[in-house]
């Protein structure tokens, strides 16, 4: 809740960074204000990320932590603060090639369905939002992987965190992954990964474009929310309060006047 929260709310801060003088905003641009925006909630809320994280690897019958609270105090006291810090570097390294796998799908859905965006459908909202999904996680599952090892290793657990393999910073946990698994060791997980993250953008991809039609429905830009069919005689470059002032000054010049002695 509070990384989206706070995702939100520096994503529309940072996107007037990149509006042009008209209020446009490129698709480069949208990209970019959405991953810094995703970064600046990661750092902030990272913390509870490492402590997940800890609360899973930790032995159940013989538990370190005994809650979420506990948890952080304990962390902070034994290792310090910047403990709860450890692996953020990869974290928002990883939001590059994310970011980038959701943009060249997004830039090539057209050609993928041979029709323009505005007329794709529900289903085809959702299946889009999978294929983003699917492909940006695996571009970025690299970082994803080296990040967990570094959250999860730890002197004061026992046997390191049960981390398959010894490291002393990202780098040197990106080499010792390869040497003593390969290269495909830094997608291990990934299949689990790929069966939560897909059907949730998915889900979250659709209910956005349906959203969206409902309001520009309720605006008065298009006819129906099951269709992005423009309503005639709208100038679609007003914003809603403009659209809806015009709506009212159109309506008081046709209304009937009163004769003088109605009145």
């Amino acid at each position: 809740f509070p990384y989206s929260a706070l995702q939100l709310a520096a994503s529309r801060r940072l996107v007037t960074l990149f509006t042009d003088e008209l209020g446009h905003v490129s698709h480069w641009g949208a990209i970019t204000a959405g991953s810094l925006a995703g970064m600046v909630a990661t750092v902030v809320t990272y913390p509870t990320d490492v402590i997940k994280t800890r609360l899973i690897v930790q032995n159940r019958l013989e538990p370190s932590y005994e809650g979420i609270l506990h948890a952080f105090c304990k962390i902070k006291h034994q290792e310090g603060f910047l403990a709860l810090y450890r692996g953020v570097s990869p974290a928002i390294l990883g939001a590059v090639p994310f970011s980038a796998g959701s943009f060249f799908v997004y830039i090539n859905l057209d050609k993928i369905w041979q029709e323009p965006i505005i007329h794709f459908t529900p289903l085809q909202n959702f299946i889009n939002g999978c294929v983003a999904a699917g492909v940006a996680q695996t571009l970025s599952f690299p970082f994803e992987t080296v990040k967990r090892k570094m959250q999860a290793q730890s002197p004061w657990l026992p046997h390191y965190g049960a981390v398959d393999v010894h490291f002393t910073g990202m780098t040197d946990c990106f080499r010792q992954t390869v040497k003593n698994k390969g290269v495909l060791g830094l997608w291990s997980g990934l299949t689990p990964s790929l069966l939560k993250i897909v059907p949730y953008f998915g889900v979250m991809f659709s209910t956005f474009e349906f959203c969206k039609r409902v309001c520009l429905y309720r605006n008065g830009y298009i006819e129906s929310p099951l269709s992005y069919k423009l309503t005639p005689g709208v100038d679609q470059s007003l914003q809603p309060q403009e659209l809806r002032e015009l709506k009212l000054l159109r309506r008081g010049n046709f209304e009937p006047r009163k004769s003088a002695f109605e009145n």
